[in-house]
């Protein structure tokens, strides 16, 4: 139980920083801060509760190490269900904060939802999506599981994470808004607009591939230290 309000209020900082610069303050702050505010919000948590779950704040994130051979499947269940309960709790916490000013409209100014296609930010189709979100997804858990295995400096795990989750949405907001992660997904697609919900499952599935492969090359010894 402890472990699960961990993941839980440490997806809350992620989509409450992360969700919540891009509704609260997009325009001010632009893309760029945006991909900063994601990065920080996982420093925040990875230094704040890491050592009480490990701060994987994100479904793909366990399944990889799942697929690592480092988590088991009922341990990983729990923290999906934690880390879904905490990415709801911060959307809605950042729907009433947004709902608070006078001209903000869910229908036209979303809840920082991810998309693809027609009307979504750089309109890149379902391909492209696919594509990145698996390997942005790849690439991150390969991270992850990199900085926290044995040897590695583990003080500076949570700051490396950080800056590969900004670098990643540096690179893909104008795709997907970047979801990496299907927990920051489903939060603000419950309460956003229709597409969101009937997009939702590219990036259920596609973190969850990407994230499964990253473990299973990181077992097979090609991205780990271990001989």
């Amino acid at each position: 139980m402890k472990k699960m309000i961990a993941e839980a209020f440490g997806t809350f900082i992620l989509v409450f920083f992360g969700v919540g610069s891009a509704v609260l303050m997009g325009d001010q702050i632009g893309m760029l801060g945006i991909s900063l505010a994601f990065g920080i919000s996982i420093v925040a948590a990875a230094y704040s509760i890491g050592a009480i779950s490990g701060a994987h704040l994100n479904p793909a994130v366990s399944l990889g190490m799942v697929t690592a051979g480092r988590m088991g499947t009922g341990e990983f269940i729990s923290y999906a269900i934690a880390q879904i309960a905490g990415a709801i709790i911060a959307a809605l916490v950042v729907l009433m904060i947004a709902s608070g000013k006078a001209d903000y409209s869910l229908a036209e100014n979303g809840l920082g939802q991810n998309g693809f296609g027609a009307g979504y930010l750089g309109e890149y189709n379902l391909t492209a999506a696919l594509i990145f979100e698996v390997v942005a997804t790849f690439v991150f858990v390969t991270v992850i599981l990199g900085a926290t295995q044995k040897g590695a400096p583990s003080m500076m795990a949570g700051l490396a994470i950080g800056l590969t989750l900004a670098g990643i949405h540096m690179v893909g907001i104008n795709v997907t808004g970047v979801s990496v992660n299907p927990a920051r997904s489903i939060g603000p697609a419950l309460f956003a607009v229709a597409k969101a919900l009937a997009d939702l499952w590219v990036f259920i599935v596609a973190p969850l591939i990407g994230g499964a492969v990253a473990g299973i090359v990181f077992k097979a010894g090609l991205t780990s230290a271990e001989e």
